[in-house]
């Protein structure tokens, strides 16, 4: 009743195209759920983010959910995720792609789920990672852990939002650090972000993960950029 009324005065709006949300609508309207560009990585092993690695970094598997297309859906869900504090949308994205993924056998074995991490003068200015909430997700619906200690951020940088591929490829050389002990010795790391372009970070942090004796990377992103 007292939600009832709450909606009524602050209607909450689609993450994707702003109108008011229905009673039975979660973060997005039932038009843009059904007009997200869904990729289907899951069903085929060698897809565009697991070739993207291909002879780059060693990968068991890696997709991502949704296409990330300029003025779109999932564009305007990004940015209210990343800069809005809408931290509702990883969440619901992660619970979408748990349902997805849990019937693919390479990564029944994951050990531990990793966020790209941020520095932390950039987490201090935000306030959070966003894929936190994703990453959380992931881990409630395969009770795996959630680690975000592992992985480190050891240089500060600007965003990469405005940086051409060339500068966002330079700039992730040597900027990232790993914490491990014996516990973490021969596990499965299931890498996370929000949305892969040159795959250059990641590859980076799995790189980073690969010193960890007997490890294995596997890649789960929310969105690709074509």
């Amino acid at each position: 009743m007292i939600q009832s009324i709450i909606n009524l005065f602050f209607p909450k709006a689609c993450a994707g195209c702003n109108s008011f949300l229905l009673k039975d609508e979660i973060v997005l309207c039932t038009y843009c759920r059904h007009e997200i560009p869904l990729t289907n990585h899951h069903l085929s092993k060698n897809n565009e983010v697991f070739s993207k690695f291909y002879g780059r970094v060693s990968i068991e598997f890696a997709s991502s959910l949704m296409y990330f297309h300029k003025k779109g859906i999932v564009q305007e869900m990004i940015h209210k995720l990343k800069y809005r504090g809408h931290q509702e949308i990883g969440e619901t994205v992660g619970y979408w792609y748990a349902k997805e993924l849990k019937i693919i056998d390479a990564i029944k074995d994951v050990d531990i789920i990793i966020p790209i991490p941020l520095h932390k003068k950039r987490l201090k200015q935000r306030g959070y990672n966003q894929v936190t909430t994703f990453g959380e997700a992931l881990s409630k619906s395969w009770n795996k852990l959630y680690d975000e200690n592992i992985l480190v951020r050891n240089v500060y940088s600007k965003t990469q939002t405005a940086k051409s591929i060339l500068g966002r490829t330079e700039v992730v050389e040597n900027i990232f650090g790993v914490n491990y002990n014996e516990s973490h010795h021969n596990k499965h790391f299931l890498l996370i972000d929000d949305v892969i372009t040159t795959g250059s970070t990641l590859e980076a942090c799995s790189r980073e993960l690969l010193k960890i004796p007997g490890s294995k990377i596997s890649i789960v992103c929310m969105a690709y950029s074509q």
